[in-house]
């Protein structure tokens, strides 16, 4: 299983396919693409039948290569990934980062397909997709793709709730190339949770979660927006940043509700998703929680008064403690008689 992380801060388990598919798929498309260029070179022989041997000669490897070539890499950049062979098999070509492939991944691709598979006869392919761990052959590391399947069940993911409006566009100036991928996932972990943790346990998650973001973008977090709200924003203009430039067209604020992420987009509450609010804006705190009440002091202690915020109870002093000098001294005359007299 291969995890990917895609703009999202979505951790995607794509299954790598392996060479058996990725062979039944390849030969399912060179099936096809032989017929069409037996095809072609039919009807072109046909028509060129006039002209001299140059041009027949011209023609034919005009249409070798419009048909091997250009052929699978029209197909691949159209379908985005999914030729005949792969949508039969249940493959699809994606980036390394499992987003759609573009016209120069398919050109990579298919210019190195060429020389890989059908001019050595699937060797260097196949000798290429057993060494590498992902089942990759040398069009794609070149190209940095990947061949996925997708007939696999996809887990659902949490909701997410959104940033409060106050904050759209507040954070669209952080450098975020030096964030990981793990701290993406621990952020996205946590928002997805963070209304089933205990109260203080999940603003001290917040703050370090904040802490560590800030120090990975350079700018300090403002001391005015509750962690989780700044780690939501943050989050969302990730995901804003990949949308346009995957999509061109789509803007800030569309952004969430293009890409399909739960929660980002979309009203609270909807979907079967929880409706929450608070004072910091969907569900978000504004302040941090209160300390818990301390415990009760054991028998015969009280608190002492609190020094430069820090204190100890003291305990009191009993009177079976103390010695006899603290005793009070009573007169000999003021004691009661106890009606005993002393002889003479």
């Amino acid at each position: 299983m291969s995890e990917l992380v895609t703009g999202e801060a979505v951790a995607l388990e794509l299954r790598p396919a392996r060479l058996p598919s990725r062979a039944l798929a390849v030969l399912i498309d060179l099936i096809v693409a032989m017929a069409v260029y037996i095809a072609v070179t039919i009807a072109l022989v046909a028509a060129s039948a006039s002209l001299d041997d140059a041009a027949q000669v011209a023609i034919s490897i005009a249409a070798f290569l419009l048909v091997l070539v250009g052929g699978p890499i029209a197909v691949e950049t159209l379908s985005h990934g999914r030729s005949l062979g792969k949508l039969a098999c249940g493959l699809r070509v994606v980036r390394d980062d499992g987003g759609p492939i573009r016209f120069r991944h398919a050109l990579v691709r298919g210019a190195l397909g060429m020389v890989e598979i059908v001019m050595t006869f699937g060797v260097i392919a196949c000798i290429a997709s057993l060494v590498s761990a992902r089942g990759r052959r040398l069009g794609d590391v070149f190209a940095g793709t990947l061949v996925v399947r997708e007939r696999i069940p996809v887990a659902r993911t949490g909701f997410m709730p959104p940033p409060p409006p106050w904050l759209a566009g507040r954070f669209s100036g952080l450098d975020l190339s030096a964030v990981p991928d793990g701290l993406w996932l621990a952020i996205r972990q946590y928002l997805t949770r963070m209304h089933q943790l205990d109260q203080q346990v999940g603003w001290a998650m917040a703050e370090r979660l904040a802490a560590d973001l800030a120090a990975r973008t350079g700018a300090p977090a403002p001391r005015d927006v509750p962690p989780a709200a700044y780690l939501a924003a943050v989050v969302q203009e990730r995901q804003a940043r990949e949308v346009r430039r995957s999509f061109g067209g789509a803007t800030a604020e569309s952004a969430p509700a293009a890409a399909g992420v739960p929660g980002f987009g979309a009203a609270p509450g909807a979907g079967g998703a929880p409706t929450v609010g608070g004072p910091g804006g969907f569900g978000y705190p504004a302040s941090p929680p209160a300390p818990l009440p301390q415990p009760p002091l054991p028998y015969g202690a009280e608190a002492a008064p609190v020094v430069g915020g820090t204190g100890a109870p003291v305990e009191r002093a009993r009177p079976e403690d103390a010695g006899e000098s603290a005793r009070p001294t009573v007169p000999p005359e003021s004691r009661p008689s106890s009606g005993f007299v002393p002889p003479a």
